[in-house]
């Protein structure tokens, strides 16, 4: 490393926020990435441990102690060459990646990580602005062509691939912009829509074609498209070499308790996309607000936590966070390096404002003239894996909007039913990762990959998954296949 002794000298410095107050006023991004002087220094405490746990922790597999050098010395071109090698979104990552290769980092043991995530971010952010990040199209045309249904970052990182082998690929979206839940999900105060299109040019000029508007089969319409395209599965198949599934786990956990019926219940993935529209300037977008309001999110996830944030800039009277399991520990270190701990997490959202509760199950929604206008609660306790509630424990909140956010069971299932693909048990497409035919369904032709596949799971994943699948569907395609892994 170029700082033998830099994780003796340098503690990790934290990219700086906008304060809470002043960022509440607005929806864009309130991050900055580090200075060079900073990534530097971050780069300087990477250790020469010998065996980089961080890379495997990385779902994708990045060459982290590579680039965190590469830094050091101020190289950022090869820097930038060396993160797309195994990413072809970096600027999304970057963002909004938990990060699990900081928890993997052997610093991690017994002191703070490098800041992985910081540097990425300050990489990826130096290559745009240099001009670095160009058009990479294929130097010969196979004449196969290949169907990517869904827009998130599994069918994004999947279709730039194949479109870089020189294969022509189509990429379908039901909603009327592309980038699934990265544009209709991931509120932009985390992540600004410019970032999408910006990449989405550079696949245009690539050779993938983006259509908007269009849905598979018996498939719900998306956000804003109330003119979308159907289109049938076995049209799919027989103008295509080859379709791939990359649409997101969608269909949320509902919460089947008395007055669930009541008007103000919503889910969170009905509450987000709206303000995402707003934001991006859509006119007619339904009147759904939390300003003014007792707000009562059921969920501690990222998608509760984004809730939190979205409410707040809303305006809402009070913000409430329930979570049915018991509250994790608050613990500095990781105790099961280099795995993922479960442990507190705080994220910007909650640290601008919100009540947050644990070992808490909702009985009945309580409502006056059809709306809901409170809810009823029971603490629970925890013992060997299983809850019980605590007699004596009910009591009741105010809320005027009761928002969703228990997480996602399965992909919608009209669109693997409508290509007759095979299911596992929780209802996604069955498909291997490893080995020969891997990523490939029980229909010949027909490929998945991402949430689609392995469930609800993070954007590093879904970039995984979609870059392996497109090498999959090359040697379908033309018998081997030069794409990385």
């Amino acid at each position: 490393m170029g700082k033998i002794t830099g994780f003796l000298e340098f503690g990790r410095v934290e990219e700086t926020y906008e304060p809470k107050e002043v960022r509440k006023k607005h929806y864009r991004e309130f991050i900055q990435h580090l200075t060079d002087e900073q990534a530097k220094i971050q780069g300087a405490r990477c250790m020469d441990c010998g065996i980089p746990f961080c890379m495997s922790g990385c779902p994708v597999n990045n060459i982290i102690p590579d680039f965190n050098d590469l830094v050091f010395r101020q190289d950022w071109k090869t820097a930038i060459e060396t993160l797309h090698s195994t990413n072809n979104f970096p600027e999304f990552t970057g963002r909004i990646c938990p990060a699990p290769c900081e928890e993997a980092c052997v610093l991690r043991i017994n002191e703070d990580p490098v800041g992985i995530k910081s540097i990425e971010h300050a990489i990826i952010d130096k290559a745009w602005e240099a001009g670095w990040v160009r058009p990479t199209p294929a130097a010969h045309k196979t004449g196969k062509k290949v169907a990517v249904v869904g827009s998130g970052p599994a069918g994004l990182a999947c279709a730039q691939q194949l479109a870089r082998a020189g294969h022509e690929v189509v990429l379908y979206e039901k909603n009327d912009r592309i980038g699934g839940l990265l544009r209709y999900g991931i509120p932009d105060f985390k992540l600004e829509k410019w970032i999408i299109d910006r990449r989405l040019e550079q696949m245009a000029s690539e050779g993938v074609e983006f259509r908007t508007d269009h849905v598979v089969g018996d498939a719900p319409l998306g956000a804003g498209n109330g003119a979308a395209t159907r289109i049938d599965p076995q049209w799919l198949l027989e103008e295509f070499d080859a379709a791939v599934l990359a649409g997101g786990a969608e269909v949320p956990r509902n919460l089947p308790v008395p007055g669930r019926n009541l008007r103000g219940i919503e889910f969170a993935m009905d509450f987000l996309p709206l303000q995402n529209r707003r934001v991006a300037g859509d006119a007619g977008v339904l009147d759904l607000w939390a300003t003014g309001k007792h707000v009562v999110i059921i969920g501690g996830g990222d998608t509760g936590s984004d809730c939190v944030g979205t409410s707040n800039r809303h305006g809402a009277a009070s913000i409430s966070q329930f979570e049915l399991l018991s509250m994790p520990p608050d613990v500095e270190r990781n105790p099961v390096w280099p795995y993922w701990p479960v442990r507190l997490r705080t994220s910007s959202s909650h640290e601008e404002g919100v009540e947050r509760d644990w070992s808490i199950t909702t009985k009945l929604f309580l409502g006056e003239n059809g709306k809901v206008k409170a809810l009823k609660a029971v603490r629970l306790e925890w013992k060997e894996g299983k809850p019980s509630e605590i007699p004596g424990s009910e009591f009741e909140v105010p809320a005027d909007l009761v928002l969703l956010a228990m997480g996602f069971v399965s992909p919608v299932q009209s669109v693997l039913d409508a290509f007759g693909v095979a299911k596992d048990p929780r209802g996604n497409a069955r498909a291997t990762t490893d080995g020969a035919g891997c990523y490939a369904t029980s229909v010949p032709k027909v490929f998945s990959a991402g949430d689609m596949r392995r469930g609800q799971s993070l954007v590093v994943w879904a970039i995984r998954e979609g870059r392996q699948c497109a090498r999959a569907v090359d040697e379908f395609l033309m018998g081997s296949s030069e794409l990385p892994r």
